[in-house]
């Protein structure tokens, strides 16, 4: 069994869920990937934002006239068709779309078929069709662009489960995506969990420092990036919250 099709252990997707995309991005650059962010892509639907999935990559290439008619949608080898109903419970359909918006890469059929199927989300570099709808289901969209030009018009579906580019980021299937309301972050399979903790602890690190920032403290002077001494300061906060020793959380 290849490693993308052995899934990821479902602990270390639920504390991916409480970790934000920022903080995500600060535990890659310090893995040495510098840029993972799909910049310019946004939730179409506001309230349905945040999801942590597996990819399962498509890819477009432009149409052409003699092959990516109307009556291709209901040939065999309709491979965007075969794309979500192959999706399996949890993945995230990412679309390889050559961050284009002149057409659209699937609109509100298509992506109700991947709610039904178990998808986590649904991401592409282009435009999906039928925003309003969209702006409805619950399962997270993002694109970057609404159009109502059909997809035929200007792509043709070229492979399944290969490596990507989407919005300049590559994306190898089994790579894990996250969302939250900022956008979507790729984090290579191979690391997802090397740097989960570290983001963890990151995150509550950063807890502590926002409670000492609203306090009314400079960032200068060892509060942010935290010096030795504001980590042991704050190693000293979490083992008293721990204790239930309340006093202590707000400072």
């Amino acid at each position: 069994m290849s490693e993308e099709t052995r899934s990821i252990d479902p602990e270390v997707l639920a504390k991916l869920r409480r970790v934000s995309t920022a903080t995500l991005a600060t535990r890659l650059l310090a893995a040495g990937l510098r840029q993972q962010f799909l910049v310019g892509l946004t939730a179409v639907n506001p309230n349905a934002a945040s999801f942590v999935g597996e990819a399962f990559t498509m890819r477009f290439i432009p149409a052409r006239e003699d092959i990516d008619t109307l009556d291709s949608l209901y040939g065999e080898d309709n491979l965007q068709w075969a794309g979500v109903e192959s999706l399996r419970t949890g993945q995230v359909l990412v679309i390889d779309s050559r961050d284009d918006v002149s057409a659209a890469s699937a609109g509100d059929m298509l992506i109700t078929r991947a709610l039904h199927r178990g998808a986590a989300g649904f991401v592409t570099d282009g435009a999906f069709r039928d925003g309003h709808a969209l702006r409805e289901i619950p399962l997270p969209t993002y694109s970057r662009a609404i159009t109502s030009t059909s997809r035929l018009s200007r792509f043709h579906v070229a492979d399944l489960q290969v490596p990507i580019g989407c919005a300049g980021v590559a994306v190898y299937p089994g790579d894990v995506l996250v969302g939250d309301p900022d956008g979507v972050i790729v984090i290579p399979r191979s690391l997802a969990l090397r740097i989960v903790d570290e983001a963890l602890e990151q995150e509550e690190m950063e807890t502590y420092l926002h409670i000492r920032a609203r306090r009314g403290e400079p960032l200068t002077g060892g509060l942010y990036p935290p010096s030795e001494q504001t980590k042991n300061e704050y190693l000293r906060w979490k083992a008293n919250r721990k204790d239930g020793n309340t006093s202590e959380v707000e400072l």
